[in-house]
């Protein structure tokens, strides 16, 4: 498997989780070159970004960079090669892999996106122009005629056992620094918050203070990331990670950027969660809470288009008010409306029917098969016709 970082934390978000699908649920060796390795370190505090090759968790993990190193060895390619999000592969490995007897299964696996146009591409071939290969595009999707999504098979059992085990929520929050008031007299709201840098921000926690003096307090648990700042900003005076910033009932938790168990905890554990890109928009998908997702700017408006595919999809069975209140949230949030203290109000009004809704819409999707699970299969079938 082959990745590029290009979105800091997204891309070796992905493909670091179905690495350890592949070897962990399926069995399979798996060898991970990535060109950015302070990044992976960032999710996997284990990983040595200064190391060449390195194994963890069963898994050999290649710094990949330019021009093509293997630092000595001579690398065959697997039976299986995943190429992620059109990161290009080195064009000698490319030439290794149309040496072999039997050429691998070359996949490109794609951007997840809700557009409808996504299902007609899914698994289409695409011959090399010169060489005997072909590679097929595999696309990441919300219902049964795409690859699906990242989920481990056991995901929803250990959310769950980590709701219901105080000792796991305690040591959670130590590890974060942090000694959270669970059983306060007036539950706290708790937000997680993990976005790009947005001009809205400051807005959304003015409200939020006013709110928090008003009805109950409000915790928001940042980690140091691009919103920093925004917070900032917001704050009037720089911040650090491991501290907490109080303005009246609104509290601002700030803390290092913390390891992908660890983040799935946090989303479980929040009432809403802000995500961005594809990994956190995808597992707070899983944790069934209320979420609001922050997409990855493009040229040319192409993620507004993004954005409505999804919504499309999401709020179709909303009630109107609850999903046009959602709808015209996350176009705020994203900047193509003004975030105004009324849209704010609108949103948070309705979080008892989102919270609920959340539920609903992560059954419906662990319906489906996860993506993993849909890529072996596709792999073995192809397999399969090689011989």
């Amino acid at each position: 498997m082959f990745c590029r970082v290009i979105d800091n934390y997204g891309d070796i978000g992905v493909c670091w989780r179905l690495a350890q699908q592949l070897a962990g649920e399926h069995g399979l060796a798996v060898r991970l070159w990535v060109d950015d390795l302070a990044a992976f370190a960032g999710i996997c505090h284990d990983i040595d970004p200064r190391r060449h090759t390195q194994i963890f968790a069963g898994i050999e993990i290649f710094r990949w960079q330019d021009p093509f190193d293997t630092a000595g060895e001579t690398i065959e390619p697997g039976d299986l090669v995943i190429e992620t999000f059109a990161c290009h592969l080195p064009e000698s490995f490319v030439e290794a892999m149309a040496k072999k007897p039997v050429p691998p299964v070359w996949i490109n696996l794609d951007y997840l996106s809700a557009e409808a146009w996504v299902s007609g591409y899914h698994t289409l071939p695409s011959p090399h122009p010169r060489l005997p290969l072909t590679k097929f595009f595999f696309f990441p999707g919300f219902d049964e005629t795409t690859g699906g999504l990242l989920r481990e098979h056991h995901l929803d059992v250990h959310r769950q056992q980590f709701l219901d085990s105080t000792a796991q929520r305690t040591s959670f929050w130590r590890r974060l620094g942090f000694s959270m008031p669970e059983n306060a007299r007036n539950t706290p709201l708790l937000i997680s918050l993990f976005a790009y840098e947005n001009p809205a921000l400051p807005m959304l926690l003015k409200r939020l203070e006013q709110r928090a003096n008003s009805h109950a307090p409000i915790y928001c648990l940042a980690p140091m990331t691009r919103t920093q700042t925004d917070i900032e900003a917001f704050l009037g005076e720089p911040i650090q990670a491991g501290a907490c910033y109080r303005r009246g009932a609104l509290e601002i938790y700030t803390f290092s950027w913390i390891d992908q168990p660890d983040y799935d905890r946090l989303l479980w554990l929040c009432d809403i969660n802000f995500v961005r890109g594809e990994d956190s928009f995808v597992r707070a998908q899983w944790a069934a809470r209320p979420l609001v997702w922050q997409i990855y700017l493009q040229s040319d408006h192409a993620h507004r288009t993004k954005l409505d595919a999804f919504l499309d999809r999401y709020t179709a069975l909303l009630d109107t008010k609850t999903g046009a209140r959602l709808r015209r949230f996350h176009l705020a949030w994203n900047g193509f409306e003004t975030l105004t203290a009324h849209c704010i109000d609108d949103w948070l009004g309705s979080l008892s029917e989102l919270r609920q809704y959340a539920q609903e819409w992560q059954k419906n999707l662990s319906k489906q098969q996860d993506l993993c699970s849909a890529l072996v299969y596709f792999y073995q079938s192809k397999a399969i016709m090689r011989g």
